[in-house]
């Protein structure tokens, strides 16, 4: 009622009073407007933050029922304690939802969080389908891996093989690769690992035809393929399949786990297995989180969104972090309170790390980043 009255008399008011008042209410409406435009508008960014954290050791849910995340079934397994925990980050939005400048504005201040260009997670003509579906084979393939990892170390031979596990959209293997098909050599280079064979193709190069020899209903035939750049930030050489790497294991390994993807459980998955295979304990009891792909022959590699995990991991009661040495300029100066970090290498470098946890010992002897 005040401003209707205040309205009416202020028609007997100067030219100049009139000019300051409508002045005063363009620059309201301009906040306004500003404030909701901020609120709403789409920023071309994505959030990354902490997700869920699961013990290696424990249980997880599967259906409607709780199960051991590890299982191996006709062997003789032995009581674990404490945790190993392996963590996951969240991707908050996506190119088709992405978050608002307020959400980006409050996940910069959030020590926790990082914004990241929406290309750098999801590249120009890759859809969330897609990058999850890629994710899926990324987390079965690493699961693979630590298998094998854990059980060459026990002692035990494998051999392995890599497949095509499946072609991703517009790859310039369509027509020329078949999923199923056993992948014998590339130039000549001979590798069962994954990453092997990204780093051979990608030493080898857009856009120059590489000879893969495959095998293929039990008949090998050379074939060419000419990698493309994959696009985004971080572009590399690609043939566009999804490879699968096949071990022969001298007895079954279950790892359960629903709707979580990617490599970077790996080194996690292998010490449960072999913690979950030996007498004793690895920890001692302790509450250890840690990340890194891990490959056959027990080689820890490099992971995204390290920082998110550490604090995954001490909001989940971890005191001790083992992350992948290669990852250390990230770790360096963004560890949160509370919790200290090994650096590691292998997985030799990790169960090493573990039995000083275990057993209280000094750790000075051992990898860390500020060693790097």
């Amino acid at each position: 009622m005040a401003l209707f009255i205040d309205d009416r008399q202020g028609q007997g008011r100067s030219p100049a009073r009139r000019r300051i008042t409508m002045l005063g209410w363009i620059l309201l409406g301009a906040a306004v407007f500003g404030t909701l435009a901020f609120t709403l508008v789409p920023a071309p960014y994505v959030i990354e933050q902490p997700g869920p954290v699961f013990n290696t050791l424990g249980t997880v849910a599967n259906g409607s029922k709780q199960v051991p995340m590890i299982e191996i079934p006709g062997q003789k397994t032995y009581a674990t304690a404490g945790s190993l925990d392996m963590l996951t980050v969240n991707i908050a939005g996506s190119r088709e939802q992405p978050p608002s400048w307020f959400e980006v504005a409050q996940a910069y201040l959030d020590s926790s969080k990082a914004v990241l260009p929406v290309d750098a997670v999801y590249p120009v003509g890759t859809s969330v389908e897609q990058s999850n579906a890629q994710a899926t084979v990324d987390m079965q393939n690493s699961q693979k891996d630590a298998v094998a990892a854990a059980l060459t170390h026990l002692g035990y031979t494998l051999p392995a093989s890599l497949t095509v596990g499946g072609l991703s959209p517009k790859s310039p293997s369509t027509g020329i690769l078949k999923k199923g098909d056993t992948i014998v050599s590339v130039d000549g280079q001979t590798t069962d690992s994954v990453l092997g064979l990204r780093a051979i193709i990608a030493k080898s190069g857009a856009g120059t035809p590489v000879n893969i020899v495959i095998e293929r209903g039990g008949v090998q035939e050379t074939v060419k393929v000419t990698p493309e750049m994959s696009g985004g930030p971080d572009s590399v050489p690609i043939v566009g399949i999804f490879p699968a790497i096949v071990y022969s294991y001298p007895f079954d390994v279950k790892i359960q786990l629903e709707n979580v993807g990617g490599p970077s459980a790996g080194q996690m998955f292998a010490l449960g297995i072999i913690d979950k295979l030996t007498p004793g304990t690895l920890n001692g009891g302790a509450k250890v989180a840690g990340t890194g792909t891990i490959d056959g022959a027990g080689v820890v590699g490099p992971i995204g969104g390290i920082r998110q995990k550490l604090y995954g991991a001490r909001a989940a009661g971890a005191t001790w972090f083992l992350a992948p040495y290669a990852n250390c300029d990230e770790v360096t100066g963004h560890i949160p309170s509370g919790i200290r970090v090994l650096a590691v290498k292998t997985l030799d470098d990790s169960l090493a790390a573990l039995k000083a946890i275990k057993a209280g010992s000094s750790t000075s002897g051992l990898l860390s980043c500020s060693t790097k």
